[in-house]
């Protein structure tokens, strides 16, 4: 928080003061002044510039993201078409005598070493 603001809440605070108090206006002005630094320092809080700043690069992430995410599908979507067109159908495999199995020797009756 600014300087200036903190001079403003300062100085209504004092306003709000009792009269009989106001003698000692410029300790009372310090103190709510150094109390109000303290306290607001430590809370996280960031400029409105600043906070700006950050939502126009978030939107900005934002909109790349979408973008990404769309070439994406429209990637895994031309593989799968061309996936589907480049793997035979059912009736295709068997009539050209590529179904899984058709004409592939069978396995030797081999139980390994030393089990005759």
């Amino acid at each position: 928080m600014d300087s200036p603001r903190i001079d403003e809440i300062a100085r209504r605070l004092l306003e709000s003061v009792p009269p009989g108090l106001r003698a000692m206006q410029q300790d009372l002005e310090n103190n709510f002044r150094a109390v109000l630094r303290a306290s607001l320092t430590k809370l996280d809080l960031v400029s409105r510039d600043e906070f700006d700043a950050q939502m126009r690069v978030l939107q900005r992430t934002r909109a790349r993201l979408e973008e990404l995410e769309r070439r994406v599908a429209e990637m895994e979507a031309a593989k799968a078409s061309a996936a589907s067109e480049l793997s035979p159908g059912p009736d295709q495999a068997t009539a050209s005598g590529n179904a899984p199995g058709a004409g592939a020797p069978k396995p030797a009756d081999d139980k390994g070493p030393g089990t005759h």
